[in-house]
């Protein structure tokens, strides 16, 4: 039995102690803020084998000027001369290749449909109900342009064994009975599934708790004493600790404790928004995006919450009403029977998705420092990718061979 500090108590921090719990390591989780401030809280609750193809693609950086010029648009970087962002930029650019798409695809497909299966077991066994359900995922189009985008992507799902049918707007209308849905088509992806995330959250820090895990809140990790290639000692705002092993899976800040490791893990913040409208008398039954605002909607028992925009920018919990604005003008054209206003600022709900620069995680064994084990930067996968990911850092603990191959998330690719 292992003495293991995860650095992040968000959902990888979260599942990761769930796992080493079941192995019987005894498992502290320090987290800088409360708990409730992470970007696994409030986000879509999208369970989606079907995104297999990363942000680092073909196309991007030209749709990414585009947009710059835009406050409303769904994809914004904010200009800035910090060396990190500079650094991150060209980084993104250079993996912005169809050869970074193959390489992607078979290794997140397979951490999709391991986390998948895990969540599976998990709303079987855990004692409290996170509203995970298995409905699929509808992705909505409108426009010429985007039909023949989202048509070849589901001729590379169906190629990958990712089951995806293309509808009709008939097809489409069929599968939302209660709610008027304006569209050219969409593709469903029948595999997809959803969850509500701050049911699964809450629920699984109340089951670590009375499990033995012990929650060091408002605990933020200036440095580390490192001596013989291992982490010795981590000195917090609240004291010095020591642990047998270390997992870092600080989110967005991940970048910035690696840097006081010696290690090169370059990321930057996708902010993202969302707010939730509550007791919908006809609400939607499948989770949808709108493909061209890039909006996810999914229905959380009689809610249903709309998220989007990715605002890479430095960690900050400044929110833009402009993009906000953006979501909420996306509604209508989409739905066009619901009429929703603009949420006060107080009721949007925003976070900071871990970035990395050719869109994969971080997720395996440092070759640096013996006693760490890096798992971070699923970008907008964090909720999809969070179990099967926990359970590869459990697995890497006690020295077994994971279930999923790693090599493409090789934590020190960047060094």
């Amino acid at each position: 039995m292992s003495n293991v500090g995860i650095i992040g108590g968000g959902i990888i921090g979260l599942t990761s102690a769930y796992y080493l719990t079941q192995a019987g390591h005894k498992v502290t989780v320090i987290e800088k803020g409360n708990l409730q401030e992470g970007c696994s809280f409030g986000n879509a609750g999208m369970i989606v084998p079907s995104h297999f193809i990363p942000l680092a693609a073909p196309g991007m950086i030209s749709k990414g000027i585009r947009w710059m010029f835009n406050s409303k648009s769904p994809f914004y970087v904010r200009p800035s001369l910090n060396p990190d962002l500079l650094k991150w930029g060209y980084l993104f650019y250079r993996n912005s290749s169809q050869a970074n798409v193959d390489n992607a695809i078979p290794a997140l497909k397979e951490l999709s449909y391991y986390s998948k299966s895990l969540y599976q077991q998990m709303a079987k066994k855990l004692p409290f109900d996170f509203g995970y359900h298995e409905r699929g995922l509808l992705m909505l189009y409108k426009t010429e342009e985007i039909e023949s985008e989202e048509r070849e992507t589901a001729e590379i799902a169906n190629h990958y064994g990712v089951e995806a049918r293309v509808l009709t707007a008939e097809q489409v209308q069929d599968m939302e009975p209660d709610v008027r849905v304006d569209v050219r088509g969409g593709v469903y992806f029948p595999g997809d599934a959803h969850l509500t995330p701050q049911h699964f959250i809450n629920g699984l820090i109340h089951y670590l708790k009375e499990a033995g895990v012990e929650f060091k809140t408002d605990c933020e990790v200036f440095d580390f004493r490192i001596e013989n290639n291992k982490i010795q000692e981590l000195t917090t705002n609240l004291g010095n600790y020591s642990f047998d092993e270390v997992i870092l899976a600080a989110g967005s800040w991940s970048g910035t404790v690696a840097k006081r490791l010696q290690l090169s893990l370059p990321m930057q913040a996708g902010k993202g928004y969302s707010f939730t409208l509550n007791n919908i008398q006809k609400n939607v039954r499948i989770p949808s995006i709108f493909l061209e605002a890039k909006v996810a909607v999914t229905p959380m028992e009689n809610n249903l919450r709309f998220g989007g925009t990715m605002e890479i920018t430095r960690v900050n919990h400044k929110i833009s009403m402009n993009r906000v604005r953006g979501i909420v003008e996306s509604i209508p054209k989409y739905y066009p029977e619901m009429k929703v206003d603009v949420p006060g600022k107080e009721k949007v709900w925003h976070g900071l998705r871990p970035c990395s620069p050719d869109g994969l995680p971080y997720v395996g064994r440092s070759k640096q420092l013996q006693n760490l084990i890096v798992a971070t930067g699923h970008s907008m996968l964090g909720i999809s990718l969070g179990p099967g990911t926990g359970r590869v850092v459990a697995d890497l603990m006690d020295g077994k061979k994971p279930d999923v191959g790693l090599s493409a998330f090789d934590p020190e690719r960047f060094n």
